[in-house]
């Protein structure tokens, strides 16, 4: 699992691919957090296109996430998910706390 940053003015965009579970998820909690502190967006943008796999570890990577912006009001974009992926955080509300979108239903 990894992590490409792209800061584009206010807004870090965070493109991980791989698996995300729970042996993954702390090298990417760290890199996305780092970039947010570093350059204090007005929205995050988690894009999910290059995930193959997705345990639990990625709703609670989400979800404290979503916890450390709202110190700063910055906004919260989930994208490119799966259509598993898409119903998993259905499942966990995730779209009561972010953006949610669908990627490429052909995937």
């Amino acid at each position: 699992m990894s992590a490409e940053i792209n800061v584009t003015g206010e807004v870090v965009t965070a493109y991980l691919s791989g698996e995300l579970d729970h042996h993954t998820a702390k090298q990417m909690r760290e890199t996305i957090d780092s970039a947010v502190e570093l350059n204090m967006p007005s929205l995050l943008v988690l894009d999910f296109s290059r995930v193959s796999f997705m345990d639990s570890s990625g709703i609670g990577l989400v979800m404290g996430r979503y916890r450390n912006l709202q110190k700063t009001g910055a906004a919260l974009h989930i994208s490119g998910t799966s259509p598993n992926i898409y119903k998993v955080m259905k499942l966990a509300g995730i779209e009561r706390l972010a953006k949610l979108e669908r990627g490429n239903e052909n995937d």
